[in-house]
């Protein structure tokens, strides 16, 4: 027998535990979270690979309601678990969660989510997913991947009981996650190779370690909210470059990543390897000042596009080059399937529609939140609600308006279901997708994992990140079919 509750959250990362807070806030209590993985916390509990660290300040790296008093501006992995687990403690979470419940289906059946788990059958009136766009791991199908003798991983499933020290290490991938593997561990490696796609723009990190006065004041809501509000204007005229200026983004942030390569890295042809021939801004824009340090290292070789993976032997991998090399440890850094695999598990909605189907173009949700014929379904961190110049926290903060006004509309007016106009879904995608085109994500000049296979710029909401806080909170009840 099905266990029944008024809203089930899937996922327990930063977006389900918004969502909890927020519904405890209103007093809706008749709730859990499925957690797929054994343990509760999303990104910060799951990722632990060497050098993990956020590339959004800490103070606004944070749930607006939870100030913390962190150790340094850019918080490394360890504290960010701790947060996490502060947060999840604070608010009673943990025994609102049922983890190892991986979901296999969810279904529309007699006005209500039918949900089907490895630990069992769920039943509830709303849904909100927080599964995550970064949650799905993809290892691209390299010929002789699993003839592999030695030890191979991807970096969201770093393996801490293999030793690398003194090992010969490839690293596929030179992203964000990569960014902080390499410099973390090449200093103990014995040899590292790194297969570089395409290279990255660089910026320095502007990090610091807070001192105890510092910390003190972290702690103090009116200065917290102020050094909050401070870094989220400042990173906010990013958007300006991004999306209205090439001229402005090329002479800011273009001419300080360039700077950096120059005087980090004397060899012109490892150099040359390294610039990217795209506009700053197209691909995520890594932030570091140990990575081409650790790139230019003796004992690290660059493999670019003109060198990488032919196949994968028992012993290591023949790069296209023709060249045999002997392997202790293959690091996966390949990345995520987060723009057409949004949603991993089957979604079947009103009268048998298919999400698969619906989506089958490409992903796209009216706020990036919910979806014509889904009723009481919402998608935390949906379509086209990525930031690249500020924090995802923010936009889940801003989504949440609008799930939670949504979910008092039926309350209040005592019925049922809550469903978004098909009309005002393609109206707001028609107006994502056209305020998309001038933007350097479409038009920089790269192919990033921002785009779907259709080519439309998924990930990413096409403007300030106030002008979505804006739309999510200005309810528009003519755009929604409430109904009992």
């Amino acid at each position: 027998m099905a266990q029944e509750h008024q809203v089930i959250i899937i996922g327990s990362g930063f977006g389900g535990q918004c969502a909890a807070i927020n519904l405890l806030k209103r007093g809706i209590d008749d709730f859990i979270i499925l957690e797929r993985r054994e343990f509760m916390g999303g990104t910060w509990m799951q990722n632990t690979y060497p050098g993990a660290a956020v590339d959004v300040q800490s103070p606004l790296y944070s749930i607006a309601s939870e100030p913390y008093q962190w150790s340094q501006m850019f918080a490394e992995r360890d504290e960010l678990e701790e947060y996490t687990k502060h947060v999840i403690d604070k608010h009673g979470l943990r025994e609102r969660t049922v983890t190892s419940a991986n979901v296999e289906k969810i279904e529309w059946v007699d006005n209500a989510w039918a949900i089907e788990t490895t630990k069992g059958e769920f039943r509830a009136q709303f849904v909100i997913n927080a599964t995550g766009p970064l949650s799905t791991p993809v290892i691209p199908p390299f010929p002789g991947r699993e003839k592999f003798r030695g030890k191979q991983f991807h970096t969201n499933d770093w393996d801490h009981t293999y030793d690398h020290t003194g090992k010969t290490v490839a690293i596929v991938g030179s992203g964000a996650s990569a960014a902080q593997i390499i410099p973390a561990i090449q200093p103990e490696v014995k040899q590292l190779h790194i297969f570089q796609r395409t290279p990255h723009w660089v910026m320095p990190r502007p990090d610091r370690k807070f001192t105890a006065w510092q910390r003190k004041l972290l702690g103090i809501t009116a200065i917290y909210r102020a050094i909050r509000t401070a870094i989220y204007f400042g990173l906010e005229t990013r958007i300006v470059g991004f999306k209205y200026s090439r001229t402005a983004l090329n002479f800011v942030a273009g001419r300080k990543a360039l700077k950096l390569l120059d005087r980090q890295i004397a060899d012109p042809v490892l150099r040359a390897k390294l610039t990217p021939d795209y506009t700053i801004g197209c691909k995520r824009i890594i932030l570091s000042n140990t990575l081409y340090p650790a790139i230019a290292a003796p004992n690290s070789t660059l493999h670019d596009k003109n060198d990488g993976i032919k196949e994968v032997t028992e012993t290591g991998l023949i790069t296209t080059s023709g060249e045999h090399i002997d392997l202790d440890l293959l690091v996966w850094s390949t990345g995520y399937d987060a723009t057409d695999g949004v949603i991993s598990y089957p979604v079947i909605g009103r009268d048998g529609a298919k999400l698969s189907e619906t989506w089958s173009e490409y992903p796209h949700a009216y706020i990036g939140t919910a979806i014509p014929s889904f009723p009481n379904l919402f998608i935390v961190t949906g379509p086209n609600t990525g930031i690249g110049h500020t924090s995802a926290i923010f936009v889940i903060e801003a989504q949440m308006e609008y799930i939670m006004t949504a979910i008092d509309k039926v309350r209040k007016q005592h019925a049922r279901t809550i469903e978004v106009r098909e009309a005002a879904e393609k109206r707001y995608t028609e107006m994502v997708h056209h305020e998309m085109e001038g933007t350097v994500w479409k038009s920089g000049g790269c192919h990033s994992w921002y785009q779907s296979k259709s080519g439309h710029v998924i990930a990413m909401f096409p403007g300030f990140s106030f002008t979505f806080r804006k739309i999510a909170k200005s309810f528009k009840e003519d755009d929604h079919l409430i109904a009992r």
